[in-house]
């Protein structure tokens, strides 16, 4: 069994009472607090904690499904392990922990960290599948290949999971920032139509239909950089982008994923805690457990 917490230090500060076994959680979350390639603010490092300490004064029960929804899977939190030094051993280390929890059976949400992380959880997952999706909420399109000479940069980190051949769709929501150096590849892989941009400047066409067409069928990996929200939402982010996302909107994408498509893994990245912006941790751990709620409550409740 791996390394778990004490209830006390994982989501929502349970009892030893109220909490599940490792045996009987259906998720498993795994801090991963990845620092290595950040080009503005700082503070990645710090999201797990911070994300689970806010987790205390979540209201565990859920006016979307009627009920404590997280009695319905149960969870447990693994220690943060020691990250390793580089960026490839710690992309190696990260594959071989979230190997570990869907070898157990369990749905893995990576809580980190910067979105770098997001190449090395999804290997697992083309492992397993020959056909994967993806859907990405993020400000920046992430597809370049080397970034400031780096090619496991957090700015390259869609381009690494699109080095997967397994990832045959991949749908990016949010997005508001994408480079010059970006734009060959982009136009190369949308007329293959296997990436698919919903840029915010188009927010009044997007459709939930549009957006989840192409991942239809599919198992889904869901990566989620919180600079996918508006700056006035979430400012505690490496490069907090103005004209994002708002919550409302976001949750009806995220319930809506759970209802129609098959949810099989998940990560939370670039949380930069700052003194004083509780809020922000705050909104990450809530989004935790709508991201847990919509995989594993989301299709039974709409058939209600």
């Amino acid at each position: 069994m791996l390394p778990c917490k004490p209830p006390e230090e994982s989501l929502f500060a349970l009892t030893a009472d109220e909490a599940s076994s490792f045996d009987e959680a259906r998720a498993v979350l795994i801090p991963f607090g990845l620092e290595k390639s950040v080009s503005y603010e700082e503070g990645t490092a710090q999201a797990p904690r911070a994300i689970l300490e806010a987790s205390s004064e979540l209201e565990p029960f859920d006016e979307e499904y009627w009920c404590e929804a997280w009695r319905r899977y149960g969870f447990v939190t693994l220690h943060e392990p020691p990250i390793a030094d580089s960026l490839p051993a710690a992309l190696n280390q990260l594959d071989g922990i979230v190997e570990a929890v869907l070898a157990a059976g369990k749905f893995p949400l990576t809580l980190g960290g910067e979105h770098t992380l997001t190449a090395g959880a999804i290997r697992p997952f083309a492992r397993r599948y020959p056909r994967l999706g993806v859907l990405h909420f993020d400000a920046h399109a992430d597809l370049r290949d080397s970034f400031r000479g780096e090619r496991h940069s957090h700015a390259c980190a869609l381009r690494r999971v699109l080095d997967n051949p397994e990832v045959t769709q991949l749908v990016s929501v949010g997005i508001r920032n994408i480079s010059a150096d970006e734009i060959p590849f982009f136009d190369s892989e949308s007329r293959s139509e296997r990436l698919h941009i919903f840029f915010t400047k188009d927010r009044a066409r997007w459709s939930l239909e549009d957006i989840l067409r192409p991942l239809e069928g599919l198992p889904v990996y869901l990566t989620f950089d919180v600079d996918g929200f508006d700056s006035s939402l979430m400012p505690a982010t490496g490069t907090p982008e103005p004209g994002g996302l708002l919550w409302d909107e976001t949750i009806a994408i995220i319930r809506a994923a759970g209802e129609r498509l098959n949810l099989v893994g998940a990560d939370i990245v670039e949380l930069a805690p700052r003194p004083g912006l509780h809020a922000c941790d705050f909104l990450a751990a809530k989004l935790a457990y709508k991201i847990l709620s919509a995989a594993f409550l989301a299709r039974a409740s709409r058939s209600v």
